[in-house]
C-alpha cells in the first residue's frame, strides 16, 4: 500500500502526521511511504530524516495526495478538496463539527477518526 503524508497548511499548524520512526515500520511491513517536501519541518523532522527512513520523497501535495491512503493531522482545507478522491481513505483526526459540511461533500472512507470534546466554563 502507498501512504501519502503531504505538509499540513492550516495556519499556526507545524505538526506532521508520521515521524520518521512511523515511516521506517511502515516500510518494514512493505508498505511505501510518499513524504511532501517539508512535511516535517514544523516538528523538527527533515527531508533527510525521511529519506534515511526510507520514504520517498515528494515534491508537491499531489503527488502525497496521489496515495492509497493519505494520513493527515488537521482536516483537510480549502485549497486540498480538489485532491480527495470518492471512495479514497483518510487517516486523520476529522474536526467535524468545524467542517461538516466536508464529509457530505464526497464519500471518502475516514478511518481511525479521533474525537475532541471541548468544554464551556
Amino acid at each position: 500500500m502507498y501512504l501519502g503524508v503531504p505538509r499540513e497548511i492550516k495556519d499556526n499548524e507545524y505538526r506532521v502526521a508520521m515521524t520518521p520512526g512511523g515511516v521506517r515500520q511502515l516500510v518494514e511491513a512493505g508498505h511505501q511511504v510518499l513524504v511532501e517536501t517539508g512535511a516535517g519541518e514544523g516538528s523538527g523532522f527533515s527531508d533527510a530524516q525521511y529519506q534515511e527512513s526510507e520514504a520517498r520523497s515528494v515534491s508537491t501535495a499531489a503527488d502525497a495526495w496521489s496515495a492509497d491512503m493519505v494520513v493527515k493531522v488537521k482536516e483537510p482545507q480549502p485549497s486540498e478538496y480538489e485532491f480527495l478522491r470518492p471512495y479514497g481513505t483518510k487517516e486523520q483526526l476529522l474536526a467535524a463539527s468545524e467542517h461538516a459540511g466536508l464529509v457530505d461533500w464526497r464519500p471518502v472512507l475516514v478511518t481511525g477518526v479521533g474525537a475532541r470534546t471541548r468544554q464551556n466554563r
